[in-house]
C-alpha cells in the first residue's frame, strides 16, 4: 500500500523519459501465491537526454528476484532496488539494450485489487492508473508506449483460459499439468492498458463485420451458468461497434474483442486494449434479476469501454493530468450513443440530474479541481465526476460552438493527427481550432478553471420598439487554489416564446455573437438586444443545458408554466417545472427548520399534474417530471445551514400534496401504463414502467397505506417493478408487516444471486431515519454481506453514506463515526474503495453547526490515524483544509 507521505505531482514539472521503450515481452508463470513474472524490456536512450542519466523504473511493494542487462547479470553496485523503485546505472549510450526483470508476486493476497490479483479462482488485472508497477518494475506512465508480447503459463485444469491483449498467437501443453498461451498486441500502448485474465469461465461468442469487411470475433466471458445473462451485453457491444463506425468513422482494429466479467472489481469496467475487464454488474442481465436502469447502465458502459479503443487507447494521455482527454471525451461519446438508442431528451435530463447531484457539489466543496488539474497527490482520487461528467460537458460545448459539421471536422483531424500518440488537452483543442479556423483560447478556460459558473440574467421588453433586451453577468466562484477567475466563453441556447406558444425569430441581434439559437457570453457583463419581437416573449435560456452553469433568472410562475407547456425543447420544459417546484421545497425546508409548515402553491401542483397526465408526451419524460428534486438537490441549492430532517419532511409534505390533488391522474396512470405480456428492455417499455411506478409511489402518499405497494410486489413479473415496490414498502412503511414480509421474500427468492442481494442491501441502507444505522450494522453481520467485495460494500455502506441524508446525517453524529470506523478498517486492504466512500462527506461544511461539528470530529479521527494510505490521506487533508 502507498504511504501517506506521497509527494505532490505537478503538471509544470512534466518531462519525457530519458529512455524510449521499444518493446515489451512478458512471461507469467501463474501461481495463486507465488507468480513468477519475467519482463524483457528493450530501451534506447532518447535523443537529447542526459548521457549519464540512470534508468528509473517504478515499483509498488515489489521484491527484485533477478536482473539482467543484455542477458548478463547486473553487478550489485550498478543498481538499487527498493519495493518502490529500481534504478540501473551505466547503461549503453548509443545502442538499444535489453533489461530483464524477474519478480514474484502473490495474487491471492492482493486485496487492493490493483495489479494482478485472484478472485473466485480467476486471475485478473487492473492496472489503471498505476497498478502495473505492482506486477513488475516498469516505466509506469501513460506516455511510455510499446507493443507487447505476452506468454502465460498456468495449471491447465484450474486455468483452461489464458487471455491477454491483442491477437492470439497460439498455445499448447507446456509441461506436466500446465499449458501456455501467447498473445501479441501490435498497437503500442501504455502499461495501464495491459490485461491478463486466467481461469475457468463460460463464454458467449458472436462476430461483427466491420465497415471494411473484416470479421471480428466477439467473446464475453462470465461464470459458468451465467452465459444467458450476457446476451444483452453482446447486443450492446455490436450496436456500439456499428454506431462508432457510422457516427465517428472508427473501425475496430484487432481480430478479436473480449470482455471478462468478474465479481471483485474496484471500478465499473476497464478498457484494456482488446480485453475489457468488467464488474459483472455491468454485464449480467435478465428480466428476473435486472432493472431497466441496469439494462441502460450495461448498454452505456459496454459502449463507453468499447469507444475507448480510439479515445483512450489508440490516442492516449501524455500524463494523468490529461485524464479528461480520454474520460470526458468518451463519456460524451457514450452519452450520444445512449441518446440515439433511447430518448434524447430523457437521457439529457438524466445526465443533468447526475451532474447536478454529483459534480456541482464537488465543484462547490473542498474537493473542487479543474477538469484538467495542475497537481495531485494521489491520481486514483482524480477519477471524479469533474473529470468524467464535466469533461463530457466541455466536449459537448465544443460541439455546440462549432456545430455538427465543425465538430466532426475537428474530431477527424484529431484521429488523423494523433493516432498512436500520447496527447494533451492542448493537442485536442488545437485540432478544432485548425479544422475550423477558430480561436478557442478563451473557451479553454473550461479545462483550467474549477467551479461552477453563476450566470445572472434579466430581460426587458419594449413594445414600442419591438425589442427584447437580455442582460447577462457571469461569476465564477473561488475554489481551493484558485481565488481569481477569468470570464468564460459560455454558450447559451435560448428561445423567445410568444403568447401563442410559437418561437420568435428576431430580425436582428446586437451586443454579441449569436449563432442560430446560441448566445455567446464571453464578457463579465454583456447585453443582447433583439429587434423585431412582435409581443412580449418568455425567455427560455440554457435550453438543453447547453452550458454546465448555475442560472439565476427571475421568472413568474405563469412564465415557467408557459415554458413547460410550449417550449419545443423537452429538457427546457422539464427545467421549467423543476424551477417551479424547487423554491417551494427550499422554502418548506426553511419553514420546518424554523418550526413552521410547508405551503405548496396550487398553480405549481396543477402544472406538474397537467404534464403527468399529458398523453402526447412520452411516458419516460413524464416520469422524470414526477421525480421531484431530491433531498440532495434541495440541500445543494440551500447551500448552508442544512438540516437533513427538515429537508426530508418538506419534500414528503410536497409529495403528499401533489399525490392527494392528482390521485385520479395517478390512478389512471397506474392502471393504463402496465406493459403487455412479456418483458422487453426497450426504451418505450422502460418508460411505461417508470411512469407506472412513479404513479405507484404517489398513490401510496395519497392513500397512506402499504396495501397497494404490497399487491404490486406480489404481482411483479420483472425486477424493475419488484424492486420499486420493495423500495416503496421499505422506505414509506418500514415498520409494517408488509415491508418485513417483502424484504424476507426478496432475500429468500434471490438468495444465490449476489448482484440482486446488492439491491436488497441498498434498499434497506436508504430507508430514511435515524434508526437505519442500526439496521446497516446488523446487515454487516448478515451472511450475504462480504466486506472484501467492493460491490457489497458500496451497496450497503456506500448507499447509506451517499444516498440516505437523514440516516447518515444523524443529529448525534453516529453516522459519521460509523463511516470513519469503516474507512479505517477498509483502508489497509483496499485504499481506493476507502477513499471513494470517504468522499460522501465532501459537503460537510454545508450542514447546520451541530452536525458539521460531528462531521469534522469524524474526519479528524481519520486524520489522526498513523497509518493512512495516500488515497485516504489526500482526501481527508483536502476536506479539512478546503
Amino acid at each position: 500500500m502507498g504511504t501517506s507521505d506521497t509527494k505532490t505531482v505537478e503538471l509544470a514539472n512534466y518531462r519525457p523519459t530519458d529512455f524510449v521503450l521499444e518493446r515489451v515481452d512478458l512471461t507469467f508463470e501463474l501461481d495463486p501465491t507465488n507468480t513468477k513474472v519475467d519482463a524483457r524490456l528493450i530501451f534506447h536512450r532518447r535523443d537529447g537526454a542526459d548521457p549519464g542519466a540512470p534508468l528509473v523504473l517504478d515499483g509498488d511493494e515489489l521484491k527484485l528476484s533477478g536482473l539482467l542487462l543484455d542477458q548478463n547479470e547486473v553487478p550489485a553496485g550498478q543498481y538499487d532496488a527498493t519495493p518502490q523503485s529500481l534504478t540501473i546505472r551505466n547503461l549503453p549510450e548509443a545502442v538499444p539494450f535489453e533489461i530483464t526483470v524477474t519478480t514474484f508476486i502473490n495474487p491471492e493476497a492482493n486485496t487492493q485489487l490493483m495489479g494482478l490479483y485472484r478472485t473466485n479462482g480467476v486471475y485478473c488485472t487492473q492496472c489503471e492508473a498505476e497498478g502495473f508497477r505492482r506486477i513488475t518494475y516498469f516505466p509506469d506512465r501513460p506516455d511510455v508506449l510499446a507493443p507487447y508480447t505476452i506468454t502465460i503459463i498456468a495449471d491447465k485444469a484450474a486455468n483452461p483460459l489464458l487471455l491477454s491483449n491483442g491477437n492470439f498467437l497460439g498455445g499448447g501443453n507446456y509441461d506436466e499439468g500446465r499449458h501456455f498461451a501467447a498473445w501479441f498486441d501490435p498497437h503500442p500502448k501504455p502499461s495501464y492498458l495491459f490485461a491478463l485474465v486466467a481461469g475457468d469461465l463460460g463464454v458467449v461468442e458472436d462476430t461483427f463485420t466491420t465497415m471494411s469487411g473484416r470479421d471480428v470475433v466477439l467473446k464475453i466471458y462470465v461464470e459458468h451458468g451465467k452465459e444467458p445473462r450476457a446476451a444483452y451485453a453482446m447486443d450492446a457491444l455490436k450496436r456500439s461497434m456499428k454506431w462508432d463506425e457510422e457516427r465517428f468513422g472508427r473501425e475496430y482494429d484487432l481480430d478479436i474483442f473480449m470482455i471478462v466479467a468478474v465479481s471483485d472489481f474496484n471500478m465499473g469496467a476497464m478498457e484494456n486494449k482488446g480485453l475489457n475487464v468488467f464488474n459483472d454488474k455491468y454485464v449480467l442481465a435478465d428480466p428476473e434479476t435486472a432493472t431497466d436502469q441496469d439494462y441502460a447502465n450495461i448498454e452505456a458502459i459496454i459502449a463507453h469501454e468499447y469507444f475507448h479503443n480510439w479515445t483512450g487507447n489508440r490516442i492516449t494521455c501524455r500524463d494523468w493530468f490529461q485524464l479528461c482527454l480520454k474520460e470526458g471525451l468518451t463519456v460524451y461519446r457514450d452519452h450520444e450513443f445512449s441518446a440515439n438508442m433511447r430518448s434524447r431528451a430523457v437521457k439529457r435530463i438524466a445526465e443533468v440530474r447526475h451532474l447536478k447531484s454529483e459534480q456541482f457539489p464537488e465543484d462547490a466543496g473542498p474537493l473542487a479541481h479543474p477538469v484538467r488539474p495542475t497537481k495531485y497527490r494521489e491520481i486514483n482520487n482524480f477519477y471524479t465526476t469533474t473529470v468524467y461528467e464535466k469533461g463530457s460537458e466541455v466536449t459537448r460545448m465544443i460541439a455546440t460552438l462549432l456545430g455538427a459539421e465543425g465538430f466532426k471536422k475537428g474530431m477527424d483531424l484529431y484521429f488523423e493527427r494523433h493516432d498512436g500518440d500520447a496527447a494533451t488537452v492542448e493537442d485536442f483543442v488545437k485540432c478544432f481550432e485548425d479544422a475550423n479556423g477558430r480561436d478557442l483560447s478563451q473557451f479553454s478556460l473550461w479545462y483550467h478553471q474549477a467551479g461552477t459558473p453563476m450566470v445572472s440574467a434579466s430581460g426587458a421588453y419594449d413594445p414600442a420598439a419591438a425589442t427584447f433586451t437580455l442582460s447577462l453577468e457571469q461569476m465564477i466562484p473561488a475554489t481551493p487554489g484558485q481565488s481569481a477567475k477569468e470570464p468564460m466563453h459560455i454558450p447559451l441556447s435560448f428561445a423567445l416564446i410568444l403568447d401563442n406558444g410559437s418561437t420568435a425569430t428576431p430580425i436582428a441581434v446586437a451586443g454579441g455573437e449569436v449563432t442560430g439559437d446560441v448566445l455567446h457570453l464571453t464578457e463579465r457583463k454583456q447585453t443582447f438586444t433583439f429587434s423585431g419581437v412582435s409581443s412580449r416573449p418568455v425567455l427560455s435560456l440554457n435550453r438543453g443545458f447547453s452550458a454546465p452553469i448555475n442560472l439565476h433568472l427571475d421568472r413568474s410562475t405563469d412564465d415557467l408554466v408557459h415554458i413547460a407547456r410550449h417550449d419545443s425543447d423537452l429538457f427546457a420544459r422539464w427545467q421549467a417545472l423543476n424551477d417551479l417546484i424547487l423554491p417551494v421545497l427550499m422554502q418548506g425546508a426553511r419553514d420546518i427548520r424554523d418550526g413552521g409548515t410547508v405551503t405548496c402553491p396550487p398553480a405549481v401542483i396543477s402544472a406538474l399534474i397537467e404534464i403527468a397526465g399529458n398523453d402526447a408526451l412520452e411516458p419516460a419524460f413524464r416520469a422524470q417530471v414526477l421525480a421531484l428534486p431530491s433531498e440532495a438537490d434541495i440541500a445543494r441549492e440551500l447551500g448552508s445551514n442544512n438540516d437533513p430532517d427538515a429537508i426530508h419532511s418538506a419534500r414528503t409534505a410536497v409529495l403528499t400534496a401533489v399525490a392527494k390533488t392528482g390521485s385520479k391522474v395517478f390512478q389512471h396512470l397506474f392502471d393504463t401504463m402496465k406493459n403487455g405480456a412479456g418483458f422487453s428492455p426497450d426504451a418505450a417499455s422502460a418508460g411505461r414502467r417508470a411512469l407506472r411506478n412513479s404513479a405507484l409511489g404517489y398513490l401510496t402518499y395519497a392513500e397512506q397505506s402499504p396495501v397497494r405497494a404490497a399487491e404490486a410486489f406480489a404481482s411483479a413479473d420483472n425486477m424493475t417493478d419488484l424492486v420499486q415496490a420493495l423500495s416503496v414498502l421499505a422506505h414509506r412503511f418500514p415498520d409494517t408487516d408488509e415491508a418485513d414480509a417483502a424484504l424476507g421474500a426478496f432475500v429468500t427468492r434471490f438468495d444465490d444471486n449476489p448482484l440482486v442481494i446488492d439491491k436488497w442491501l441498498s434498499v434497506q441502507a436508504t430507508i430514511p431515519g435515524a434508526g437505519t444505522l442500526d439496521r446497516v450494522k446488523a446487515l454487516m453481520e448478515n451472511r450475504h454481506f462480504v466486506a472484501s467485495n467492493p460491490n457489497r460494500m458500496r451497496a450497503l455502506v456506500g448507499s447509506f453514506a451517499f444516498s440516505n441524508p437523514t440516516g447518515f446525517n444523524r443529529a448525534d453524529g453516529e453516522g459519521y463515526r460509523f463511516l470513519a470506523e469503516r474507512i479505517l478498517a477498509i483502508d489497509p486492504k483496499n485504499p481506493q474503495l476507502a477513499a471513494r466512500l470517504l468522499t460522501s462527506m465532501r459537503s460537510w461544511r454545508s450542514l447546520e453547526p451541530v452536525r458539521a461539528d460531528h462531521a469534522r470530529a469524524a474526519l479528524l479521527t481519520i486524520d489522526r490515524s498513523a497509518q493512512l494510505s495516500s488515497d485516504v490521506r489526500d482526501i481527508v487533508d483536502r476536506m479539512l483544509k478546503g
